[in-house]
């Protein structure tokens, strides 16, 4: 029989789970400690820390927004190496703010949370983990994110490929790419910074491009001795860098609004720049989109345009029929002969939680909830879910700035509300439904109004053609509207309004060791 277990908290027994030690995890565990809160556990299903970080290793990954501001603003770093990070130097900042701030006590390695369900006369999530434990925890905060689950094409015919196959996502560095004939199905972020890196070795590289994407320019440069010095002795020179480059990267928002000047300026800058850096016209042609620029993601890269125009790689843009045993065939009639297949089609990104199966009041299921698409009270709070909250949930996601920025936000929300369930001896808060029809209501009829709603096939939005990943507005109005949790907008349910003899668990009567057995709930108590 699989073990069961309870990670209760100090005297009054409030505990808080976390799922998933990536960077929400990550700023969520530091930020309650900084507030003198201890009693939590981040559960990760791997064995390090890292998330989206720790996952992606394939050649050239890195990051498209300078490193400066894909930190946190509480641990800034002065030694970048490069305005733009590659994933080594990103994974190792985040270690080190996990050893910097004792995080590795809190953290449950190789443990994914399977369920959740929420009790509302205790005002418990009860947690099944893959263990077959279960947890017990007053206050459920998913740090999942949107790009963690690779998403794999239905090719027909991919599984009777007898070369070598891999996700992007999952790359094999044991396969020796070196004078191969590779074949890459997808041109997007992730295409972009591996196909420079392996292109030079390779016999041949056959890019498979469904739609072209815009490409400006990263203009990365490494950082010099001399400005290392100034970083490092001088805060206000690291203080002012950063804001210099949140007030640029947000500068560019406007471009993100159908039908504005400076969308049609940003697009034309972006159509002269392609023009320029590819010297053949029919490939430019293929290249170049014909939606509005932001639509899909927007790529960054100083070699992707020059490494296509090798005489060794082709862009083909005829649709893939099938992969067969040794390649790929397309709709004009060829067949690409192939060693090794590398799919580079993103992530199942409008789907968040999945796999985790999350179960609220009134039995009420998360996935059924979200089956026309996600929606989240500033993309934190679930109506129907109390005491759940989310990083990086529903249209948070940035198309011009850095996520960590609105993580940040997100978690100062969400400890405001940890706060308030303290201090007002509050049982749970549950967002009111009509608040989060309001909020979305007014979100996606602005959303007609951006550039995501155009005609284009993006990871931001559902098949059906549903927003739901992208924030439909300015970073600092995010900031404001996280600033303070307007409390009018839950329900609020005290302790002191629940019958204690019908609870499961009384939270006012857990000692300050928990006891061996929560005999009602049927589990066996240790503490990690």
């Amino acid at each position: 029989m699989a073990s069961r277990a309870t990670h209760a908290g100090p005297a009054g027994g409030f505990h808080i789970a976390i799922v998933g030690a990536g960077i929400s995890g990550i700023c969520m565990g530091i930020q309650l400690k900084r507030a003198g809160i201890h009693n939590f556990t981040i559960y990760e299903r791997e064995h390090a820390v890292g998330g989206t970080w720790r996952d992606n290793t394939y050649p050239g990954c890195g990051c498209d927004v300078p490193a400066f501001f894909y930190s946190f603003s509480f641990e800034q770093k002065s030694d970048w190496s490069r305005k733009f990070s590659l994933q080594p130097e990103i994974l190792e900042y985040l270690h080190q703010c996990v050893d910097k701030y004792g995080l590795m006590p809190h953290i449950s390695f190789g443990n994914a949370i399977t369920h959740a369900r929420f009790i509302p006369e205790d005002g418990l999530w009860v947690l099944t983990s893959a263990r077959g434990d279960e947890v017990l925890a007053n206050v459920l905060v998913s740090g999942c994110g949107q790009l963690n689950r690779p998403r794999y094409p239905d090719i027909d015919g991919l599984e009777a490929f007898e070369g070598t196959c891999f996700h992007s996502a999952r790359w094999n560095h044991d396969h020796d790419l070196r004078g191969e004939r590779v074949a890459v199905i997808g041109s997007g972020a992730s295409a972009i910074q591996f196909v420079p890196e392996i292109s030079p070795q390779l016999e041949r590289l056959t890019l498979f491009q469904r739609t072209p994407n815009w490409v400006i320019p990263r203009q990365d440069r490494d950082y010099t001795s001399t400005q290392h010095w100034w970083l490092r002795w001088f805060p206000l020179a690291r203080r002012l860098h950063r804001c210099f480059i949140y007030l640029w990267l947000e500068s560019r928002w406007p471009a993100f609004s159908l039908g504005t000047r400076s969308a049609n300026r940003f697009k034309q800058t972006a159509t002269d720049d392609m023009c320029e850096r590819v010297a053949d016209v029919e490939l430019t042609r293929r290249l170049i989109p014909d939606y509005p620029i932001g639509c899909k993601r927007i790529l960054i890269s100083d070699d992707y345009l020059e490494a296509v125009q090798a005489d060794n790689v082709e862009v083909v843009t005829s649709p893939i029929e099938r992969v067969t045993a040794t390649g790929v065939e397309t709709a004009d009639g060829r067949s690409h002969r192939v060693d090794t297949l590398v799919l580079a089609t993103g992530f199942e990104s409008t789907r968040f939680l999945a796999p985790v199966e999350v179960v609220g009041k009134d039995g009420r299921r998360l996935d059924q909830t979200w089956v026309d698409g996600a929606e989240a009270y500033l993309g934190v709070t679930v109506a129907g879910f109390p005491n759940f909250f989310m990083c990086y949930g529903p249209n948070t996601n940035l198309g011009h700035n850095s996520i960590i920025f609105m993580i940040e936000c997100q978690v100062r929300y969400i400890l405001r509300c940890i706060e308030a369930l303290r201090k007002r001896r509050l049982r749970y808060l549950d967002v009111r439904e009509d608040a989060v029809a309001a909020y979305n209501g007014v979100l996606q009829r602005d959303m007609k109004k951006r550039v995501w709603e155009a005609d284009c096939n993006s990871w931001y939005k559902t098949d059906a053609g549903k927003v739901t990943n992208n924030w439909g507005y300015s970073t600092v109005y995010y900031w404001w509207k996280t600033m303070k949790p307007d409390f009018s907008k839950f329900l609020q349910v005290g302790l002191d309004e629940v019958d204690v003899t019908a609870c499961r668990v009384d939270l006012r009567s857990l000692p300050a060791k928990p006891p061996r057995r929560a005999s009602s709930l049927a589990m066996e108590v240790s503490v990690p």
